[in-house]
């Protein structure tokens, strides 16, 4: 008995660890603290019964007393407060837990971290402010606390810390303004800030004393005013970044005397006046961007004689030709210089003397031919020379550049027939040379292109027939051929393209039927296949494309019936007209509005009486003429009386009103008129006023009822001066009016007036979850409730980001933006009506104009004026807040913080309750708040790399619930004040961001 007992203690888990020595133990207390779902520590379990943890996963020990030195944990998805035992290693003086989710605060003990040199926590869920106590950690050379959402000003007592050599506090939400005391870090070689909120501040002249830094990083700071001079006493600096932000003034010529200088980024500000012109001290210089500003004058000869890598010089105002010495350089690699007014010819030895890889000269007024020698050292990736001048043919040395990926020449003067090769680079995945001359037929080597995702021909002088190879390109996205001369007939193998979005092959010489099989097509978008010589009938299963929109089968030689299954597209565009059909109209389609899409078919009958033909003969044809002529006598005295009375109508109603119709699209099927709608545009209907316009509710005359918006400004009048805006406006709403999905508030039509524009929507009984969720109703709205409209409004956000060709920016997300109807599920609403609003006003590129509401508006905004899909994901993250904690998005009790700050830096003073709805059972519904709490918090992440995409999103939240029920089968432990958000996405996720 005594053997057996001892053999249980030996056995038992808690003497696995006896023999670990101290380093060891604190290591598993530090697990004990951290959540690992990867199992990045299973090695940390010492099942092994090692002496020291010198083997385990990430940890370093010395080599003679075998003390733990380092530790690296970077990338291991670790989530939970900072382990504070880390700092109970003596000998402990390397730290990493790079890309985690490490949450809550920093606390005040870390500076019993005494012997860290170097300590980087990049990339967590950090929130409050830095502790102070950092300044009492002596030899610490290198803190990296960037990619975070620390807030407050940056500790001043970081100026006691001597030794500091590299300061990384890039992409949080940091506000005041930089610090000058800075300037006294005499060992600094790295001041990385860039990416925080400061308020507008100067570029402190102090910077200019860190006379040993090498990279200063000030990007998206909010700077203004010029670039000190003090900046060149910075003889050993390599890299500077000023980008993003709302610099002025010229761009100093004594920026050319930074001897050590190798990058100079200040891209995206207002500089103004010519480049300097003297560069030639500046020998080490390899990259040099002032992208994005309003440069003048020309491109400096001597910075062209520089051994530059990298030149970006794009959306200037630049003049002049690009000087020939830029060939001479062996480095290189990329030149961008479009949207500009550069003319002249591109230097003939561009691309011979090194290993250009990008070139992009687009909108431009550049003339001749294209240099021969571009792709020389085989490494050319993107050709892209859109909208200039250039002539003659292609290079015949492009056609065996296989490292090319992007080809893009559209709106060019460029003729001949295209190289051989270039048709079937296995790596290319963007071929453009749409409207152009080109001459000859598409080769049977386009097979080898197998990588084509977007092949764009139109608007050429192509002929000869499709090949069939064009069909094996599994890849392709987009076919458009139109306007050329092509023949024989489509091939049938096209319907094997199941990733097919838009084919259009109009205004060609093609004959033969519509291939059969085109039920293949689950991803077409859009069938353009007007003008040709098509002939037979129009197969049935072309109702069985699922995302098909848009149909144009238009000016052929088509027969037969039109199919039944037609009827369950949802088409936005039908053309149908001038073939050879006949037989009945389909019931759906026998109504007025849809008359024009089947005129010029003389065998159609439907219940419209323009299409219906006498089909039978009749035996007294004399009488029949007699009758007929008298109706048609009726018919026409008929019709000028209406027509009389109609323009007099009209004449009234416009007195009346101050309205004319212009124009009426409808995207839907609907049964109502536009003067159904205007005559219920009155006060007693408004329901809704916002920055776009005002919104009626319309009782219909069938008791059905819609929401009409009645955007702002853009009278006819203003169209008239500008016919772009109105092309804007049309164009913009048909791509608001394409949009279907569950989450999403339908717009039935648009209405474009004389004096405004009306958008129509399914109307939402519900109204918006902000007037919901911040009234006396708002107790209603329960947990599962929220959750649902979380996810709802997730999903339609998801569809607009990554279903939509091109991706749809919603611009203006927010709770008054999300409908509720009748049931509590979520549609997003008002998506892209910035845009046209803003065409609508001022005429202006759509991505260029003021975005957001207040509150919403992501940080970044302030200095790139710029709005994204990060924008979007910002904007739904503070949405989550609201819903989370029933505040709304700016109150006076958060003082001069917004809702995002408020909740950081109450979870970090008072913990997980003091942020959560009080209407809210949060008892029962911890877990599951806690976790929406904690994707709110990433997706309104300060830096935008860090917020995850819509689609991640929707995963995450998807996972909450069915997390909430595993933790309880698990009997976790409870959450409160830890908590662990989810890892951002992974690159594969990114990616389609």
């Amino acid at each position: 008995m005594l053997v057996f007992l001892l053999f249980l203690l030996l056995s038992s888990p808690p003497l696995l660890t006896l023999s670990l020595n101290q380093d060891g133990l604190y290591l598993q207390r530090v697990k004990l603290g951290l959540s690992d779902p990867t199992h990045s520590l299973s090695s940390w379990d010492n099942t092994y019964r090692d002496d020291t943890p010198c083997n385990w996963t990430g940890v370093t020990c010395d080599s003679v007393n075998h003390r733990v030195v380092s530790v690296n944990l970077d990338h291991s998805q670790l989530s939970g407060p900072f382990p504070i035992f880390f700092c109970r290693l003596p000998y402990l003086s390397q730290l990493s837990m790079l890309d985690n989710s490490i949450n809550s605060t920093l606390p005040l003990d870390i500076s019993t971290c005494r012997n860290l040199t170097y300590l980087n926590l990049e990339s967590n869920l950090l929130v409050g402010t830095v502790p102070e106590s950092l300044a009492e950690m002596p030899n610490l050379r290198f803190l990296d606390l960037s990619a975070n959402n620390f807030s407050g000003d940056i500790p001043a007592r970081f100026g006691e810390v001597s030794q500091l050599e590299s300061l990384n506090l890039a992409g949080n939400l940091f506000d005041g303004n930089i610090p000058s005391w800075l300037g006294n870090f005499s060992t600094l070689k790295e001041l990385r800030l860039a990416y925080n909120m400061f308020s507008p501040g100067r570029v402190p002249s102090e910077l200019g004393n860190l006379t040993n830094l090498e990279y200063l990083w000030l990007a998206g700071c909010n700077l203004v005013g010029p670039i000190p001079e003090s900046l060149t006493r910075l003889n050993r600096l390599k890299n500077l970044d000023l980008s993003v932000n709302k610099l002025t003034g010229s761009i100093p010529s004594s920026i050319t005397e930074l001897k050590s200088i190798e990058q100079i980024e200040l891209f995206e500000n207002k500089f103004s006046g010519e480049l300097p012109v003297k560069w030639l001290n500046t020998t080490t210089l390899i990259r040099f961007d002032a992208s994005t500003n309003e440069l003048t004058g020309t491109i400096p000869h001597e910075l062209c004689e520089l051994q530059l890598g990298s030149l970006n010089l794009f959306e200037n105002r630049l003049v002049g030709t690009v000087p020939e010495s830029i060939a001479q350089s062996k480095n290189l690699y990329e030149l961008k210089l479009f949207n500009n007014k550069l003319h002249g010819v591109l230097p003939s030895q561009l691309g011979k003397n090194s290993p250009l890889a990008s070139l992009d000269v687009s909108y431009n007024q550049f003339s001749g031919e294209i240099p021969e020698g571009l792709c020389s050292k085989r490494s050319l990736e993107d050709l892209i020379l859109i909208h200039n001048s250039f002539s003659g043919k292609i290079p015949e040395g492009l056609g065996s550049c296989s490292s090319l990926r992007r080809v893009r020449l559209k709106q060019n003067l460029l003729s001949g027939s295209v190289p051989e090769g270039l048709w079937g680079l296995q790596h290319m995945y963007l071929f453009e040379l749409a409207e152009n001359s080109f001459t000859g037929s598409i080769p049977k080597r386009i097979s080898g292109a197998y990588n084509l995702s977007m092949f764009l021909i139109s608007k050429n002088q192509f002929s000869g027939s499709i090949p069939d190879e064009v069909g094996v390109l599994g890849n392709l996205l987009e076919f458009s051929a139109s306007h050329n001369k092509l023949t024989g007939r489509i091939p049938g193998n096209l319907v094997n393209l199941d990733q097919l979005g838009k084919l259009d092959l109009s205004e060609n010489e093609l004959s033969g039927g519509i291939p059969q099989g085109i039920q293949g097509w689950m991803n077409l978008n859009e069938l353009n296949l007007a003008n040709n010589r098509l002939s037979g009938e129009i197969p049935s299963e072309i109702g069985s494309l699922p995302v098909l929109n848009y149909l144009d089968l238009s000016g052929n030689f088509l027969s037969g019936k039109i199919p039944l299954e037609l009827q369950n597209l949802k088409l936005n565009l039908l053309n149908l007209s001038n073939n050879q059909l006949s037989g009945e109209l389909p019931p759906l389609y026998a109504k007025e509005i849809y008359k024009n899409s089947f005129v010029g078919n003389p065998g159609l009958c439907g219940d419209l009486a323009s299409f219906c033909q006498d089909m039978g003969g009749s035996k007294n044809q004399g009488s029949m003429w007699i009758l007929r002529s008298i109706f048609v006598l009726a018919g026409v005295v008929f019709v000028v009386g209406v027509v009389w009375f109609y323009v007099k109508f009209r004449s009234f109603k416009k007195t009346k009103k101050g309205i004319a119709i212009s124009k009426w699209k409808s995207f839907h099927k609907i049964g109502f008129s536009e003067y159904d709608l205007l005559d219920c545009l009155k006060e007693e209907n408004l329901i809704g006023s916002g920055a776009s316009g005002k919104v009626y509710k319309v009782v219909l005359r069938n008791g059905d009822v819609v929401a009409v918006k009645k955007l702002f400004g853009g009278s006819e009048k203003d169209y008239t001066s500008n016919g772009s805006l109105k092309d804007q406006f049309e164009v913009e709403v048909e791509t608001l009016g394409k949009i279907r999905h569950k989450s999403i508030v339908r717009l039935w039509c648009c209405c474009n007036t004389g004096d405004s524009k009306l958008l129509v929507y399914e109307y939402m009984p519900n109204g918006s979850l902000g007037d919901f969720l911040h009234s006396s109703k708002a107790s209603l709205l329960d947990w599962p409730t929220r959750y649902k409209i979380a996810l709802d409004a997730a999903e339609g956000l998801s569809y607009l980001h990554h279903d939509c060709v091109p991706p749809i920016v919603h611009r203006d997300v927010k709770s008054n933006n999300i409908l509720l109807d009748a049931e509590f599920s979520a549609r997003v609403a008002d998506f892209g009506v910035a845009k046209v609003v803003n065409g609508v006003n001022k005429g202006q590129e759509s991505m260029s104009v003021i975005a957001g509401s207040c509150g919403y508006i992501a940080p970044e905004y302030a200095y790139t004026l710029r709005v994204n899909e990060k924008s979007d994901i910002y904007s739904f993250g503070v949405v989550l807040l609201e819903l989370v904690t029933g505040r709304l998005p700016i109150d006076p009790e958060f003082g001069e913080k917004d809702l995002v700050k408020w909740v950081c830096s109450n979870l970090d003073e008072k913990g997980f309750d003091s942020v959560i709805d009080s209407k809210l059972d949060s008892t029962t519904y911890k877990e599951e708040i806690c976790r929406v709490l904690e994707i709110s918090l990433l997706c309104s992440s300060a830096l935008p790399i860090n917020r995850p995409s819509m689609r991640k999103v929707v995963k995450l939240l998807q996972e909450v619930v069915s997390a909430e029920n595993k933790s309880k089968t698990n009997n976790n432990n409870n959450m409160d004040g830890k908590l662990s958000p989810y890892y951002c996405e992974d690159a594969s996720d990114q990616s389609v961001v």
